[in-house]
């Protein structure tokens, strides 16, 4: 469990697989969604994930 400002958020891939990734991330400092490049392995190629459900 994070502890003080930090919170989980999962990270779902726009290439529709259903994968997801998980991280913590400071909601005081970044308030907007979190968007990374992450290995997406259904695709088998790097693909944005962004904040979302999982």
């Amino acid at each position: 469990m994070p502890k003080g400002n930090r919170s989980v958020v999962y990270l779902v891939s726009t290439a529709n697989t259903g994968t997801y990734y998980t991280t913590t991330k400071n909601r005081r400092k970044q308030q907007d969604k979190l968007q990374l490049k992450k290995y997406d392995p259904v695709v088998r190629k790097h693909v944005l994930f962004v904040e979302g459900k999982r």
